[in-house]
């Protein structure tokens, strides 16, 4: 049987990972005043540029329900199943609109994630590798959902400045953590985004810590595979980050830069260290 794998672009893998494991997706959208883009249409630096002109965050639009009819109905075209790894459902209705949509068809099996960004990609990738050894899209599924509580998707922000135009913090965080040069840490739990820890001094030196505290903290790691994603970031700091999962075994580090959702969310200079914490390996080699 020839199974799909599908995500959306939310899932923030490369075109290099994309081709690699043959994952499909589908856009969400960004809208910036009147105009709207696909996902991975616009650079993130344009993002930025226009929150620095507007002082105003792009919108994101979820996948309708129109949109994976036609999505999936192409694929079926080519593939016998369909296994598709959704953004969260406390996070967006395109988990909704993706089931509703496989309802029409047979063989289309829709998996809420619970994470975003490579949260989702890391499970899309785990998808096709059980989709290799069995050739059964029910224990795709199966497999999936057994590990996605396992997935830790967190990433430290340098400035409150985004969070405070989303209405996620007040003034006075803003003001202090500005003025104290706290980092927060981003934490996805229960499927939604809240912040849980602060990191305090230059940005090089907080990613560090961020990345020391998350592999002490949830140490179970997969080393065959983690993530390094960011909107845009300094070597340093990718850098960082590298010789942290190195220095606990990882063997497959892929840097990847985060799409419009967490970029219109974080802002500048957000990084985030993502796996699979439950110490299988997802990659044999």
């Amino acid at each position: 049987m020839k199974i799909a794998i599908t995500t959306e672009t939310t899932a923030d893998l490369t075109k290099e990972l994309l081709e690699r494991f043959d994952i499909k997706t589908i856009p969400l959208k960004v809208i910036l005043g009147d105009k709207q883009y696909n996902d991975g249409d616009l650079t993130n630096e344009e993002i930025f540029a226009y929150v620095e002109k507007t002082g105003v965050l792009p919108k994101t639009n979820a996948v309708n329900e129109s949109e994976f009819d036609e999505f999936f109905e192409n694929l079926l075209k080519e593939y016998d199943a369909v296994v598709h790894i959704s953004l969260s459902s406390e996070i967006s209705c395109t988990y909704q609109n993706a089931v509703s949509s496989a309802k029409k068809f047979e063989k289309v099996y829709v998996i809420d994630s619970r994470s975003l960004s490579t949260g989702v990609g890391m499970q899309a990738i785990y998808a096709r590798e059980v989709a290799k050894k069995f050739d059964d899209p029910e224990k795709v599924v199966e497999l999936v959902e057994a590990r996605k509580d396992k997935v830790q998707t967190s990433f430290i922000v340098e400035r409150l400045d985004y969070l405070y135009k989303g209405g996620r913090c007040s003034g006075f965080q803003l003001l202090g953590a500005n003025l104290l040069k706290l980092r927060p840490r981003i934490v996805v739990k229960d499927g939604k985004m809240s912040s849980d820890k602060k990191f305090r001094g230059s940005m090089d030196k907080a990613v560090r810590k961020y990345c020391q505290d998350c592999l002490n903290e949830f140490f179970n790691i997969d080393k065959s595979m983690a993530f390094i994603t960011f909107p845009n970031a300094t070597p340093e700091m990718i850098q960082a980050a590298r010789e942290e999962l190195e220095s606990v075994g990882v063997k497959n580090i892929f840097p990847t830069t985060a799409g419009g959702t967490i970029t219109s969310h974080c802002g500048e200079h957000t990084l985030g260290i993502l796996y699979y914490n439950d110490g299988l390996n997802t990659l044999e080699n």
